[in-house]
Protein backbone atom coordinates (compact mmCIF):
# COMPACT_ATOMS: atom_id res chain seq x y z
CA UNK A 1 0.00 0.00 0.00
CA UNK A 2 1.19 3.29 -0.67
CA UNK A 3 2.48 5.69 2.00
CA UNK A 4 0.16 7.81 3.55
CA UNK A 5 0.96 11.92 2.94
CA UNK A 6 0.56 14.20 6.19
CA UNK A 7 1.47 17.44 6.04
CA UNK A 8 3.37 19.09 9.02
CA UNK A 9 2.66 22.81 10.22
CA UNK A 10 4.67 23.63 13.34
CA UNK A 11 2.57 26.82 14.00
CA UNK A 12 4.16 30.24 15.93
CA UNK A 13 6.13 31.05 18.51
CA UNK A 14 6.41 28.25 21.07
CA UNK A 15 4.60 25.53 19.40
CA UNK A 16 7.28 24.35 16.68
CA UNK A 17 9.42 23.48 19.98
CA UNK A 18 6.31 21.15 20.41
CA UNK A 19 6.22 19.95 16.83
CA UNK A 20 9.89 19.08 17.11
CA UNK A 21 9.18 16.84 19.61
CA UNK A 22 5.96 14.82 18.57
CA UNK A 23 8.02 14.74 15.19
CA UNK A 24 10.94 12.70 17.26
CA UNK A 25 8.14 10.35 18.48
CA UNK A 26 6.04 9.69 14.83
CA UNK A 27 10.07 9.14 13.46
CA UNK A 28 10.50 6.48 16.01
CA UNK A 29 7.26 4.42 15.40
CA UNK A 30 8.76 4.07 11.97
CA UNK A 31 5.49 4.51 9.99
CA UNK A 32 4.09 4.09 6.73
CA UNK A 33 3.89 8.18 6.32
CA UNK A 34 5.47 10.62 4.04
CA UNK A 35 5.59 13.77 6.02
CA UNK A 36 5.49 17.05 4.05
CA UNK A 37 6.82 19.62 6.49
CA UNK A 38 6.72 23.22 6.37
CA UNK A 39 8.63 26.02 8.31
CA UNK A 40 7.49 27.98 11.21
CA UNK A 41 4.97 30.58 10.87
CA UNK A 42 7.81 33.04 11.57
CA UNK A 43 9.45 32.04 8.60
CA UNK A 44 5.94 32.21 6.20
CA UNK A 45 5.97 33.94 3.06
CA UNK A 46 2.84 35.26 2.61
CA UNK A 47 1.22 34.23 -0.70
CA UNK A 48 4.13 32.02 -1.97
CA UNK A 49 3.93 29.70 0.84
CA UNK A 50 -0.14 30.29 1.48
CA UNK A 51 -0.06 28.68 -1.75
CA UNK A 52 2.43 25.69 -1.50
CA UNK A 53 0.60 24.69 1.88
CA UNK A 54 -2.80 24.63 0.75
CA UNK A 55 -1.54 22.67 -2.50
CA UNK A 56 0.22 19.80 -0.34
CA UNK A 57 -3.19 19.77 1.71
CA UNK A 58 -5.14 19.52 -1.12
CA UNK A 59 -2.47 16.26 -2.18
CA UNK A 60 -2.71 15.18 1.62
CA UNK A 61 -4.32 12.49 3.33
CA UNK A 62 -4.82 15.18 6.87
CA UNK A 63 -2.91 17.58 8.51
CA UNK A 64 -0.70 18.05 11.84
CA UNK A 65 -1.18 21.58 13.12
CA UNK A 66 0.96 23.32 15.89
CA UNK A 67 -0.81 26.85 16.79
CA UNK A 68 -0.88 29.92 15.18
CA UNK A 69 -0.61 33.65 16.38
CA UNK A 70 -1.78 34.48 12.78
CA UNK A 71 1.64 34.51 11.21
CA UNK A 72 1.12 30.67 10.25
CA UNK A 73 -2.27 31.95 7.79
CA UNK A 74 -3.65 28.17 6.16
CA UNK A 75 -5.33 27.48 9.47
CA UNK A 76 -8.61 29.51 7.79
CA UNK A 77 -8.10 26.85 4.75
CA UNK A 78 -7.66 24.03 6.86
CA UNK A 79 -11.21 24.61 8.84
CA UNK A 80 -13.45 26.69 5.91
CA UNK A 81 -11.63 26.12 2.98
CA UNK A 82 -11.54 21.87 3.87
CA UNK A 83 -15.13 22.34 5.92
CA UNK A 84 -14.08 20.50 9.05
CA UNK A 85 -16.95 21.36 10.43
CA UNK A 86 -16.72 19.01 13.81
CA UNK A 87 -13.67 19.81 16.55
CA UNK A 88 -13.42 17.22 18.54
CA UNK A 89 -11.60 18.24 21.84
CA UNK A 90 -11.42 15.42 24.17
CA UNK A 91 -10.56 15.75 28.23
CA UNK A 92 -9.62 12.33 29.62
CA UNK A 93 -7.07 12.19 32.87
CA UNK A 94 -4.67 10.01 33.51
CA UNK A 95 -2.56 9.29 36.56
CA UNK A 96 0.09 11.83 36.66
CA UNK A 97 -1.59 14.35 35.91
CA UNK A 98 -1.45 17.34 37.70
CA UNK A 99 -5.16 18.20 37.97
CA UNK A 100 -6.54 20.80 40.79
CA UNK A 101 -9.44 18.45 40.97
CA UNK A 102 -9.71 16.81 44.30
CA UNK A 103 -10.92 13.78 42.64
CA UNK A 104 -10.27 13.61 38.74
CA UNK A 105 -9.96 9.55 38.64
CA UNK A 106 -12.78 9.03 35.50
CA UNK A 107 -12.63 12.74 33.92
CA UNK A 108 -12.88 10.71 29.97
CA UNK A 109 -15.14 13.08 28.12
CA UNK A 110 -15.67 15.23 25.10
CA UNK A 111 -16.50 18.09 23.36
CA UNK A 112 -17.87 18.60 20.16
CA UNK A 113 -17.66 21.81 18.89
CA UNK A 114 -19.26 23.23 15.81
CA UNK A 115 -16.35 24.88 14.40
CA UNK A 116 -17.80 26.71 10.88
CA UNK A 117 -20.51 29.62 12.04
CA UNK A 118 -21.73 31.22 15.44
CA UNK A 119 -19.81 34.37 16.33
CA UNK A 120 -16.40 33.31 14.52
CA UNK A 121 -17.98 34.44 11.20
CA UNK A 122 -16.19 37.48 11.97
CA UNK A 123 -20.10 39.43 10.67
CA UNK A 124 -19.39 42.60 13.16
CA UNK A 125 -19.60 46.23 12.33
CA UNK A 126 -20.56 49.96 13.79
CA UNK A 127 -24.30 49.49 14.89
CA UNK A 128 -25.53 52.68 12.79
CA UNK A 129 -25.21 49.85 9.67
CA UNK A 130 -28.21 47.97 11.05
CA UNK A 131 -30.83 51.05 11.37
CA UNK A 132 -32.21 50.34 8.11
CA UNK A 133 -33.02 47.31 9.16
CA UNK A 134 -35.24 48.13 12.29
CA UNK A 135 -35.06 45.53 14.26
CA UNK A 136 -36.78 45.00 17.52
CA UNK A 137 -35.34 43.75 20.42
CA UNK A 138 -37.43 40.78 21.84
CA UNK A 139 -36.49 41.10 25.31
CA UNK A 140 -36.76 45.22 25.02
CA UNK A 141 -39.97 44.93 23.81
CA UNK A 142 -39.12 47.53 21.35
CA UNK A 143 -37.23 48.47 18.62
CA UNK A 144 -33.03 48.23 18.50
CA UNK A 145 -31.31 52.36 19.12
CA UNK A 146 -28.68 52.37 16.96
CA UNK A 147 -27.67 56.07 17.59
CA UNK A 148 -25.61 55.03 20.27
CA UNK A 149 -21.79 54.58 19.38
CA UNK A 150 -21.48 50.92 19.32
CA UNK A 151 -20.65 47.26 17.77
CA UNK A 152 -22.67 44.52 16.45
CA UNK A 153 -22.07 41.06 15.67
CA UNK A 154 -23.93 38.31 14.00
CA UNK A 155 -24.55 34.97 15.32
CA UNK A 156 -25.55 32.56 12.85
CA UNK A 157 -26.58 28.82 13.47
CA UNK A 158 -27.93 27.05 10.48
CA UNK A 159 -29.52 23.73 9.97
CA UNK A 160 -27.06 22.23 8.11
CA UNK A 161 -23.77 22.68 9.84
CA UNK A 162 -26.05 21.83 13.81
CA UNK A 163 -26.89 18.82 11.90
CA UNK A 164 -23.83 17.32 10.87
CA UNK A 165 -22.18 18.26 14.24
CA UNK A 166 -25.11 16.09 15.70
CA UNK A 167 -24.50 13.79 13.58
CA UNK A 168 -21.04 13.35 14.70
CA UNK A 169 -21.45 13.67 17.98
CA UNK A 170 -23.89 10.75 17.99
CA UNK A 171 -22.07 8.49 15.97
CA UNK A 172 -18.80 9.20 17.99
CA UNK A 173 -21.42 7.99 21.57
CA UNK A 174 -21.66 5.38 20.15
CA UNK A 175 -18.16 4.21 18.76
CA UNK A 176 -17.87 5.32 22.57
CA UNK A 177 -20.39 3.10 23.88
CA UNK A 178 -19.00 -0.11 22.08
CA UNK A 179 -15.50 0.81 23.69
CA UNK A 180 -17.16 0.32 27.41
CA UNK A 181 -18.05 3.95 27.45
CA UNK A 182 -21.50 5.69 28.98
CA UNK A 183 -23.25 5.91 25.12
CA UNK A 184 -24.76 9.78 26.24
CA UNK A 185 -24.81 12.84 23.94
CA UNK A 186 -25.04 15.95 25.90
CA UNK A 187 -26.27 19.25 24.35
CA UNK A 188 -25.81 22.55 25.33
CA UNK A 189 -26.35 26.24 24.74
CA UNK A 190 -28.38 29.36 25.92
CA UNK A 191 -31.69 28.27 24.36
CA UNK A 192 -33.54 29.60 27.67
CA UNK A 193 -32.56 33.66 26.42
CA UNK A 194 -31.71 33.30 22.70
CA UNK A 195 -34.44 31.05 21.92
CA UNK A 196 -34.34 31.81 18.27
CA UNK A 197 -30.86 30.69 17.52
CA UNK A 198 -29.65 28.71 20.55
CA UNK A 199 -32.90 26.89 20.85
CA UNK A 200 -32.46 25.94 17.02
CA UNK A 201 -29.38 24.19 18.02
CA UNK A 202 -31.06 22.46 20.73
CA UNK A 203 -34.21 21.29 18.41
CA UNK A 204 -31.62 20.00 15.73
CA UNK A 205 -30.03 18.16 17.69
CA UNK A 206 -32.80 16.65 19.83
CA UNK A 207 -34.03 15.63 16.53
CA UNK A 208 -30.69 14.09 15.48
CA UNK A 209 -30.44 12.53 18.55
CA UNK A 210 -34.20 10.93 18.09
CA UNK A 211 -32.89 8.84 15.33
CA UNK A 212 -30.33 6.95 18.08
CA UNK A 213 -32.27 4.66 20.59
CA UNK A 214 -28.80 3.30 21.39
CA UNK A 215 -27.69 5.90 23.26
CA UNK A 216 -28.58 8.17 26.18
CA UNK A 217 -30.04 11.92 25.04
CA UNK A 218 -29.77 14.51 27.70
CA UNK A 219 -29.84 18.97 27.75
CA UNK A 220 -28.64 21.96 29.96
CA UNK A 221 -28.67 25.60 29.96
CA UNK A 222 -24.75 26.61 29.25
CA UNK A 223 -24.13 28.11 32.58
CA UNK A 224 -25.66 24.86 34.05
CA UNK A 225 -23.89 23.09 31.85
CA UNK A 226 -20.42 24.86 32.88
CA UNK A 227 -21.02 24.16 36.44
CA UNK A 228 -20.99 20.54 35.96
CA UNK A 229 -17.87 20.33 34.14
CA UNK A 230 -16.54 21.21 37.43
CA UNK A 231 -18.48 19.55 39.72
CA UNK A 232 -19.78 16.39 38.12
CA UNK A 233 -16.89 15.72 34.71
CA UNK A 234 -17.47 12.32 35.09
CA UNK A 235 -20.99 12.08 33.78
CA UNK A 236 -20.27 13.33 30.74
CA UNK A 237 -19.54 11.74 27.68
CA UNK A 238 -19.97 13.26 24.47
CA UNK A 239 -21.21 16.93 24.55
CA UNK A 240 -21.96 19.16 21.13
CA UNK A 241 -22.51 22.87 21.88
CA UNK A 242 -22.29 25.92 19.26
CA UNK A 243 -18.56 27.51 18.35
CA UNK A 244 -18.38 29.92 20.82
CA UNK A 245 -19.14 27.79 24.08
CA UNK A 246 -17.12 25.08 22.59
CA UNK A 247 -13.80 26.94 22.99
CA UNK A 248 -14.38 28.82 25.93
CA UNK A 249 -15.87 25.18 27.63
CA UNK A 250 -12.95 22.83 26.58
CA UNK A 251 -10.50 24.96 27.75
CA UNK A 252 -12.25 24.74 31.34
CA UNK A 253 -12.49 21.05 30.14
CA UNK A 254 -8.71 21.24 30.22
CA UNK A 255 -8.40 23.06 33.23
CA UNK A 256 -10.04 19.69 35.30
CA UNK A 257 -7.41 17.47 33.43
CA UNK A 258 -4.73 19.49 34.59
CA UNK A 259 -4.31 22.68 32.02
CA UNK A 260 -4.01 23.21 28.41
CA UNK A 261 -0.62 21.17 28.10
CA UNK A 262 -2.44 18.10 28.01
CA UNK A 263 -5.42 18.78 25.35
CA UNK A 264 -5.42 17.74 22.13
CA UNK A 265 -8.16 18.47 19.53
CA UNK A 266 -9.11 16.96 15.91
CA UNK A 267 -10.92 18.96 13.20
CA UNK A 268 -13.44 16.86 11.14
CA UNK A 269 -14.99 16.89 7.92
CA UNK A 270 -16.95 14.81 5.67
CA UNK A 271 -13.29 14.45 3.25
CA UNK A 272 -10.67 15.51 5.12
CA UNK A 273 -9.39 16.24 8.73
CA UNK A 274 -6.85 17.71 10.56
CA UNK A 275 -4.75 17.90 14.04
CA UNK A 276 -3.74 20.51 16.90
CA UNK A 277 -3.64 20.67 20.05
CA UNK A 278 -5.86 22.85 22.32
CA UNK A 279 -3.52 25.19 23.58
CA UNK A 280 -2.08 28.61 21.62
CA UNK A 281 1.39 29.22 20.78
CA UNK A 282 2.84 30.46 24.15
CA UNK A 283 5.12 33.03 23.23
CA UNK A 284 6.35 34.06 26.81
CA UNK A 285 8.11 30.72 26.50
CA UNK A 286 9.65 30.51 23.38
CA UNK A 287 12.93 29.33 22.97
CA UNK A 288 13.28 28.23 26.35
CA UNK A 289 12.88 24.59 25.19
CA UNK A 290 10.34 24.20 28.19
CA UNK A 291 6.56 23.89 26.24
CA UNK A 292 4.45 20.57 26.82
CA UNK A 293 4.01 18.70 24.26
CA UNK A 294 2.03 16.19 25.25
CA UNK A 295 -1.14 17.95 24.06
CA UNK A 296 0.66 17.97 20.33
CA UNK A 297 1.43 14.59 20.74
CA UNK A 298 -1.69 13.36 21.32
CA UNK A 299 -3.35 15.25 18.87
CA UNK A 300 -0.54 12.99 16.59
CA UNK A 301 -1.98 10.21 17.95
CA UNK A 302 -5.96 11.07 17.28
CA UNK A 303 -4.24 11.67 13.76
CA UNK A 304 -2.88 7.94 13.49
CA UNK A 305 -6.06 7.07 14.31
CA UNK A 306 -8.08 8.41 11.75
CA UNK A 307 -5.48 7.11 9.00
CA UNK A 308 -6.38 3.59 10.27
CA UNK A 309 -2.81 3.48 12.06
CA UNK A 310 -4.85 2.24 15.18
CA UNK A 311 -2.18 -0.05 16.56
CA UNK A 312 0.42 2.91 15.98
CA UNK A 313 -1.80 5.38 17.76
CA UNK A 314 -2.53 3.47 21.00
CA UNK A 315 1.36 2.60 21.21
CA UNK A 316 2.04 6.17 20.97
CA UNK A 317 -0.90 7.49 23.40
CA UNK A 318 -0.27 4.45 26.08
CA UNK A 319 3.39 5.86 26.26
CA UNK A 320 2.95 9.22 26.97
CA UNK A 321 0.47 8.06 29.59
CA UNK A 322 3.27 5.80 31.50
CA UNK A 323 5.78 8.67 31.22
CA UNK A 324 3.01 10.72 33.73
CA UNK A 325 2.43 7.39 35.09
CA UNK A 326 5.99 7.27 35.78
CA UNK A 327 6.26 11.05 36.96
CA UNK A 328 10.22 10.78 36.68
CA UNK A 329 10.15 13.20 33.59
CA UNK A 330 7.59 15.75 33.88
CA UNK A 331 7.93 19.46 32.33
CA UNK A 332 7.42 22.06 34.06
CA UNK A 333 3.64 23.40 34.28
CA UNK A 334 3.60 19.54 35.38
CA UNK A 335 5.12 19.70 38.10
CA UNK A 336 8.76 18.74 37.11
CA UNK A 337 12.33 20.33 35.48
CA UNK A 338 12.44 18.15 32.01
CA UNK A 339 12.81 19.66 28.65
CA UNK A 340 10.98 19.83 26.00
CA UNK A 341 13.19 17.55 23.82
CA UNK A 342 13.75 15.27 27.01
CA UNK A 343 9.79 14.64 27.69
CA UNK A 344 10.18 13.17 23.99
CA UNK A 345 12.96 10.92 24.70
CA UNK A 346 10.66 10.11 28.04
CA UNK A 347 8.06 8.69 25.50
CA UNK A 348 10.34 6.75 22.64
CA UNK A 349 11.61 5.20 25.43
CA UNK A 350 7.86 3.92 26.33
CA UNK A 351 7.35 2.77 23.01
Amino acid sequence: MANKKVVVLPGDDAAPEAMAATMDVLRALELPIDFIEFPPGEKWVRGETDKQARDAIDASDTTLFGSTSGKTTSIMYLRWGKQTYANVRPAKWSPGYRSPMAHPEGIDFVIVRENLEDLYLGLEGPLQELAPLKLKSRILRGPLDTSERGIYAIKVITERNTRRVAEFGCQLALKRKRAGGKGKLTCTSKYNMLRDADGFFRQIVEETAAKYPDIKYEQFIVDDFARRIVASPQELDVVVMPNLYGDILSDAAAGTIGGLGLAPSGCFGDGYAYFESVHGTAPDIMGKGIINPTATMLSAAMMLDYLGLTGAANRFEDAVRKVYAAGRSLTVDQGGSTKTSEFARAVIANL
